[in-house]
């Protein structure tokens, strides 16, 4: 069977572009408690940092760098979509992802992103 191409319907094409950047680099300062087992996660310190990087792999880097920080735990890491959660005090969080950004952008060239929070 063929089917006829529908050119009144709207699609949407998602492509991967390379490059190297942080796309998201925020955090949650004492976050609802129901927050962490949301996230799959068992307890937190009081604060949630959450990071986007491209290419992916650059959250096993993130990882590194943030742990090495000092203070914090690794929530989560996906090495697949470049997630990174990173749970600890607040001061420590920031610290942490301040390292991280000054690490991958400033030593390894990724584009900059403002660290947020909510």
């Amino acid at each position: 069977m063929i089917e006829k191409f529908d050119s009144s319907k709207e699609r949407i094409i998602q492509e991967f572009v390379p490059g190297k950047q942080i796309t998201l680099a925020h955090i949650i300062p004492n976050p609802v408690s129901d927050l962490y087992s949301k996230m799959g996660m068992i307890d937190g310190d009081g604060a949630i940092g959450i990071f986007t990087i491209t290419p992916s792999e650059g959250a096993i880097i993130a990882a590194d760098v943030a742990s090495k920080a000092g203070g914090i735990k690794i929530g989560f890491v996906d090495r697949f979509n470049g997630t990174l959660i990173i749970t600890g005090e607040v001061a420590s969080v920031e610290a942490a992802m301040n390292g991280v950004i000054a690490k991958l952008c400033d030593y390894m060239g990724f584009a900059k992103p403002e660290i947020t929070q909510s």
